[in-house]
């Protein structure tokens, strides 16, 4: 199966799971709560919301006075020195506090003042309402871009997206809104369009408070962004983070039963009309469990990717009944001013003389998410429930695609081979379903049986004999296995899918290592099962990216004898190339639990081989092999040659 068959599978199994288990209120009851928790943990929003807040330190930088309502010009910190521009509309002669608004701007370069004439509807309306910038187009600039142009694919390892960040600004303007003397907190709104669609989705399930979501134009399912390959047109705030394996849908309907009108355009490029409907769909399902149909709704309008006069009066509509108790239809609430002239962006501007200098909005996707504190272990007990710990929130974050019950391995031997001396077989076997690896095995006709065998992870564009060469040193005493994972040899794609393939894995809940990962496992799992060989052992060997893979998949098998790691990378907090080439070592959220030098420290007492270079950062592997002694060691070879080990020392 080529990847694109297996990322469009996948993705569509995704998208038909959403929600599907909820079939009563009482499921969705008890269900809600952990979804909640789990998705605000995915969001990297757990640890702020459980810290007092700090303070916002708004800062009015000047106001605009128009006919009717005033402009304010501001900035907020959402975290110390996190730096929020935007505009505040404030209708003018207010004698009671009004209902508020966070208007979220789509992925305009000039984000508050080419929205302005919304937020300006607003203030007509009646209302307070707050229009924010981006990190990506404030007037600090940070980036939503990292996978999509920067080749920041540690991103992943981080378990960091912008709509993380963006989702954490809109929580602190929702509690900028709320304590305004002239703002009534409990009847806040969100909207916006596009990227503000989905910032409009992040918050509306995350904060209560947002009584009435209506996103526009941001909405669609995980099966059209692969299949459709949609997901190649979005920048990275525009996903969830989805160790879970859901959709936007999963995430949408914790929203209900508060009322949500979706608007979206049936000629959208980026989201196609039919996926819009499957989405809302699933989300009216939990609607109408508790009770609630006539809350949700979809508005389809005509054209491409943009507001329509129908969606936003719509809007102003619905916000009008919920928020200020006025029961107004669409073509009396009104459509933008279109004869008001727009301030000049200067005007609009909040940071006259200049942005903060102590500003981190331009730093924030390296600080966000807390990176495990990684040190050595000193004893025997704390190494064995580290480990376990490691194991198990791997498993939770980072493997949890590891399909489960495993398909039958189904080995097939191909081809008996022989030359000279020595033997061998080729054979394939199943990996997941649909996807079968190939291998192949030899071994000299005088090792004795049952043979120690060497596993050996090919690298992504070897050259002819790469790997043979690599571990021919070993070969006298050893059987050597050759096994291709995904992406590598015959599973391998082209440099053009890189990209695409690199961001369609994660968006469906895996990465390419991950996937390498469990195909090295199940490679594992074949070895032991052929004729001749000592399922007790076992090495297993990787180069390079391969390294990786062969680290969590000894750690994740915990019965190999040794693991031989060829000039492993010092951690999973490297960026990569932006066309998606190179190594591709990044694992979700892989580096909130833990990173290479900790994960080779927790292989003990497994022999742990480093041959060539080794960064630095290993000593800590080695501080913990030091201080738990025998059995576990470290060796240092220049080569393989160097490294004389005999499947019989291991037996003793």
């Amino acid at each position: 199966m080529d990847i694109r068959t297996y990322l469009c599978r996948e993705a569509a199994g995704l998208t038909e799971r959403s929600l599907a288990a909820i079939k009563t209120a009482a499921d969705w009851r008890r269900e809600r709560p952990g979804r909640l928790a789990a998705y605000l943990d995915r969001m990297g929003l757990t640890p702020y919301l459980e810290a007092p807040r700090t303070p916002l330190n708004v800062k009015v930088t000047g106001v605009v006075e128009r006919e009717g309502y005033r402009i304010e010009k501001l900035y907020y910190e959402s975290l110390p020195r996190l730096y929020v521009t935007a505009n505040l509309y404030v209708p003018s002669g207010m004698k009671t506090k009004a209902p508020g608004v966070v208007y979220f701007c789509g992925h305009s370069g000039i984000q508050k003042i080419h929205y302005q004439s919304h937020p300006r509807r607003w203030a007509q309306l009646g209302f307070v309402a707050l229009v924010v910038d981006t990190i990506q187009f404030g007037e600090i600039r940070g980036d939503h871009h990292g996978t999509w142009s920067q080749g920041r694919f540690h991103w992943f390892s981080r378990g960091y997206t912008p709509a993380g960040v963006e989702c954490w600004n809109g929580i602190r303007a929702l509690d900028l809104l709320a304590a305004r003397d002239d703002v009534d907190g409990a009847r806040l709104g969100i909207t916006g369009i596009s990227g503000g669609g989905g910032m409009s989705w992040w918050l509306g399930a995350a904060d209560e408070r947002a009584k009435v979501v209506a996103p526009v134009c941001g909405t669609g399912t995980l099966r059209s962004h692969l299949a459709e390959r949609t997901l190649d047109g979005h920048c990275d705030c525009m996903y969830h983070f989805n160790n879970d394996q859901w959709d936007l849908s999963d995430i949408g309907a914790l929203i209900a039963p508060r009322p949500l009108l979706v608007a979206s355009a049936d000629r959208d490029g980026i989201y196609k009309i039919d996926s819009v409907r499957e989405c809302v769909g699933k989300v009216a399902r939990v609607y109408e469990l508790l009770g609630a149909r006539d809350r949700v709704r979809l508005m389809e309008t005509p054209g491409p990717h943009s507001y329509h006069e129908t969606s936003r009066t719509a809007i102003f509509s619905l916000f009008l009944k919920e928020l200020a108790g006025r029961d107004v239809p669409p073509e009396e609430a009104g459509d933008l001013s279109k004869d008001e002239d727009e301030p000049d962006p200067s005007v609009l501007r909040v940071y006259v003389e200049g942005p903060p200098a102590d500003e981190r909005v331009s730093t924030i996707d390296d600080e966000f998410i807390p990176r495990a504190e990684l040190k050595p272990q000193s004893s025997k007990p704390a190494l064995e429930s580290r480990r376990q710990e490691v194991i198990a929130r791997l498993r939770e974050l980072t493997f949890r695609h590891f399909p489960d019950p495993a398909p039958a391995l189904n080995v097939d031997i191909h081809q008996h081979l022989a030359s000279g001396s020595s033997s061998g077989i080729k054979f394939t076997f199943t990996s997941e379903a649909g996807v079968r690896v190939p291998a192949q095995m030899h071994w000299p006709d005088a090792l004795s049986r049952p043979r120690g065998t060497v596993v050996c992870l090919r690298s992504p564009n070897e050259g002819r004999w790469g790997s043979e060469n690599w571990i021919g040193p070993t070969r006298e005493r050893w059987a050597a296995c050759y096994v291709s994972t995904r992406g590598v040899g015959d599973l391998a794609w082209g440099d053009e899918l890189s990209w695409h393939v690199r961001r369609g894995t994660a968006v469906a809940g895996r990465t390419v290592a991950s996937l390498r990962v469990y195909d090295a496992l199940r490679t594992l799992e074949a070895v032991r099962q052929l004729d001749g060989v000592d399922p007790e052992c076992i090495v297993l060997a990787g180069r390079g990216e391969m390294a990786v893979v062969a680290l969590y998949a000894a750690l994740l098998d915990g019965a190999l004898r040794a693991a031989l790691l060829g000039d492993p990378p010092a951690t999973q907090n490297e960026a990569s190339r932006p066309d998606g080439t190179g190594p591709a070592i990044e694992m979700l959220s892989c580096l909130r639990v833990t990173d290479l030098p900790e994960v080779a420290g927790l292989l003990w007492p497994a022999e742990l081989v480093f041959v060539g270079w080794r960064p630095e950062a290993y000593v800590l592997a080695e501080d913990t092999y030091r201080a738990l002694g025998a059995p576990g060691i470290v060796r240092h070879a220049y080569t393989l040659e160097h490294w004389k080990r005999r499947p019989e020392e291991f037996r003793v």
